[in-house]
């Protein structure tokens, strides 16, 4: 016996990193990623491929099916081939790996023929996203917002929900991208610890609804410490933008605006080298399709 199905998630960006702190709080925009997943009968044996960048790890989705099929004990009886397809920039801040793993948990439910509720299917990548190696703290706040959409605040730690609104949809999310490449794994989390009482000035903003400030000072802090230039994000402040901020350890810089500035703070973002994304708020849940 063999299943199949696809899955989307949609991406997320950064309100409050939660490194330093073990809270986080992001957002969902309208980027995805969708995962097709293809069971076999090889016990143990799990391909993956990502489409758009194939020279990159699949160990995250090696994780991601092997947690599914232990968590229902069917690791003995199948194998999976994994397909990727993402418009989400790798390891640039963007969220890809907390997308990748809830489309590829979700597909892998779906693929199996069960049902589990949505934050058992959120732990289940956050715990694949651990054994990979390609997270500090779980990123639970990322998975929740690539997964549920609109805003969520969390406790990382304790992989819970503190509060989530949904938030208005008629505000342009720039990206500025720079092509280099910069993986969590590898973040020192010991210097991040010394900006911790400002970090949670930003989280205590942003819990009490204050999310754009929050997202601008968060991103402030962090650059200084991650030693990331902030002249991206104080120029598209400068044209008009509502928040800006490094998204993630970096090096991407999210940007939010309002539809009658977002000309102007694009041009100053294309002043930078760089890509720049231009995309949405999404507050639309990762579904099987």
């Amino acid at each position: 016996m063999t299943g199949k199905a696809e899955a989307i998630s949609h991406g997320a960006a950064t309100i409050v990193n939660a490194i330093a702190l073990g809270k986080g709080v992001a957002f969902g925009v309208d980027l995805w990623t969708r995962a097709e997943v293809r069971l076999t009968e090889e016990p143990h044996i799990i391909t993956g491929e990502i489409t758009e960048d194939p020279g990159e790890s699949t160990t995250l989705i090696e994780k991601t099916i092997m947690r599914v099929l232990n968590h229902f004990g069917l690791e003995n009886l199948f194998g999976a081939k994994v397909k990727t397809r993402s418009n989400i920039p790798i390891a640039r801040g963007l969220k890809s790996s907390s997308s990748a793993a809830n489309a590829v948990a979700l597909a892998t439910v779906a693929a199996l023929g069960k049902t589990l509720d949505d934050l058992a299917i959120v732990n289940l990548g956050v715990d694949a996203a651990f054994e990979a190696k390609v997270t500090v703290t779980g990123a639970f706040d990322d998975a929740c917002a690539s997964y549920f959409g609109g805003a969520v605040v969390t406790d990382n730690l304790k992989r819970k929900i503190v509060k989530s609104s949904t938030i208005h949809d008629d505000l342009a999310v720039l990206f500025h991208v720079p092509s280099r490449k910069a993986y969590t794994g590898n973040s020192d989390v010991d210097r991040l610890q010394t900006v911790k009482p400002l970090v949670k000035i930003a989280y205590n903003e942003a819990k009490n609804g204050n999310f754009w400030e929050a997202l601008t000072l968060n991103g402030l802090i962090y650059s200084a410490t991650l030693g990331y230039d902030t002249s991206v994000a104080l120029d598209a402040l400068a044209a008009g933008a509502l928040a800006a901020g490094l998204s993630g350890k970096g090096p991407a810089i999210t940007v939010v605006a309002t539809e009658e500035k977002i000309d102007s703070v694009r041009a100053a973002l294309q002043c930078h080298e760089g890509e720049v994304l231009n995309t949405r708020l999404n507050c639309e849940k990762a579904k099987v399709l």
